[in-house]
């Protein structure tokens, strides 16, 4: 731990402030010294913090969560620790890490800055250090207009919910709990810390194994996997080749990462590279393309993983954890080799509390967010890109024929509405014709498929998802629901 300085500086002003501003209207990126119109929506999402920079989220903000949420680390640490902070690469990134960070220091802890970094990164390091809590500044797979603020408590996990909402309660100035003013706290730039997180992603897998004679493409999407991701797989020994490896705020994940797969594709066949992987812009969760230019999502990766974990005996009663949004293939395959799969509600922070309840230790989205509870405490797409590229190539097969020999999946559309009106949104099932349009839907299919619709907890949008028998039928009640929604939710 790096030495403390004498702190001998007061910020009691600082504090009191924060404390008892009241609400303003803000100007561009939100340089004013008061906090603007807070949503009556609740300020935590699916996500954390997460919104437009210059909308809900400003300086004068981050100043004030950074100070409650000091409040309530502080008040449930056993002993004084440092908080861990890391950002992506997006432009308002640093504003916001140093005016969350003046937040933390006003409450009087000391901040530990990595710089750019996965969100898992933040997370392993909360775990394994003497912090009493971390924050990622980063609005994942969003564009690079958008950003936001997750916290973990001291365990590496996301804060619970009740804790978020204490220091919510401090911004909107109604909080019951008493308020500890102290001298400030230090900032430190420590981003020498990271390289701990690294070797932590291949320090399992280099005793046993190596990627030697791989050839392996990798989307960073400019965003928080462009420190890491190249080092630790050559370090394996793969054979890299690297696309949007730069950190760059302006273009993240803009038609390229997870969500925008066809530069990965054809890198793939053009370099005729083994297979590849795509990040998103902080880097807790991967898609993958196989040697044929196909992807490979979390459905495929829970099954080739969770086929590994079991044959090691290392996967208790065969059990995964998926979501709501698990293809049916997927999950009759993974019943058929003898596994059970238990699904939840979407969002990574569903899957874990579903893994802690049973005592799996695989789980995670389609989308790419996995958990393996045997390497990691969250989603990490690096850890899960080393694995599952180390068991390709002890399997002696490739990626796509392990591909052809596993399942067909159901076709499934999604389908995602702008829904910019926030009531409407969070409360779509007390529309009337909606109801009965996806009752409608699903008396039609019966049992020749199923239908999804949820408000995103990370966007404003409403997502349709109809998965059928026949890329057809799936087509027609997937155009019908987006009409209804369209015609009775958008304004």
């Amino acid at each position: 731990m790096v030495a403390t300085p004498a702190r001998t500086q007061n910020f009691s002003s600082l504090q009191k402030e924060a404390n008892t501003a009241q609400p303003r209207t803000i100007s561009h990126f939100g340089f004013t010294d008061q906090v603007g119109e807070l949503p009556t929506t609740p300020l935590f999402g699916t996500d954390g913090i997460r919104g437009r920079v210059g909308g809900l989220l400003s300086a004068p903000l981050a100043l004030q969560v950074g100070f409650w949420a000091g409040q309530v680390l502080r008040q449930q640490a056993q002993h004084p620790g440092p908080v861990i902070l890391g950002q992506d690469t997006r432009t308002s990134g640093n504003m916001l890490a140093m005016a969350l960070s003046a937040g933390l220091i006003a409450a009087g802890l000391e901040v530990w800055h990595i710089g750019v970094c996965p969100t898992p990164g933040v997370s392993y390091l909360t775990l394994t250090s003497e912090a009493i809590g971390g924050v990622m500044i980063s609005a994942s797979h969003n564009p690079p207009e958008d950003n936001g603020i997750k916290f973990f408590g001291k365990d590496g996990t996301k804060l619970s919910t009740a804790l978020q909402q204490q220091i919510e309660a401090g911004i909107r100035g109604t909080a019951d709990f008493p308020i500890s003013y102290s001298d400030c706290g230090q900032h430190y730039y420590r981003p020498e810390l990271i390289q701990n997180y690294a070797q932590s992603l291949h320090g399992p897998l280099l005793s046993v194994s190596n990627l030697h004679r791989m050839r392996v493409v990798l989307d960073l999407a400019w965003g928080a996997a462009v420190p890491l991701a190249a080092q630790v797989f050559r370090e394996m020994g793969a054979e890299v080749i690297c696309l949007h490896d730069q950190p760059n705020g302006h273009q993240i994940n803009v038609n390229c990462g997870s969500t925008h797969l066809h530069a990965l594709q054809q890198t793939v066949l053009e370099h005729k590279a083994d297979l590849g992987f795509a990040f998103d812009g902080d880097a807790d969760r991967v898609l993958a393309v196989d040697g044929q230019g196909r992807t490979v999502d979390g459905d495929y990766i829970l099954y080739f993983w969770g086929q590994t974990l079991s044959q090691a005996g290392q996967l208790p009663e065969n059990l995964i954890i998926s979501t709501v949004m698990a293809n049916l293939g997927f999950e009759r395959a993974w019943q058929q080799f003898g596994g059970q799969l238990i699904r939840t509600p979407v969002g990574d922070q569903h899957v874990h509390a579903e893994m802690k309840r049973t005592g799996a230790m695989l789980g995670g989205e389609q989308s790419g967010h996995i958990l393996c509870h045997h390497y990691g405490i969250s989603g990490d797409g690096l850890l899960t890109a080393l694995h599952l590229a180390t068991l390709v190539k002890r399997s002696g097969q490739s990626l796509a024929e392990l591909v052809n020999n596993s399942f067909q999946t159901y076709p499934q559309l999604l389908k995602n509405i702008r829904v910019e009106d926030v009531d409407q949104r969070r409360h779509w099932q007390e529309c009337e014709p909606v109801i009965k349009a996806i009752e409608t839907a699903e008396q039609a299919m019966g049992d020749q498929g199923r239908i999804l619709v949820r408000a995103s907890g990370t966007e404003p949008l409403i997502r349709v998802m109809v998965e059928a028998k026949s890329a057809d039928l799936a087509e027609y009640w997937a155009n019908q629901l987006v009409w209804t929604v369209e015609q009775y939710l958008v304004s």
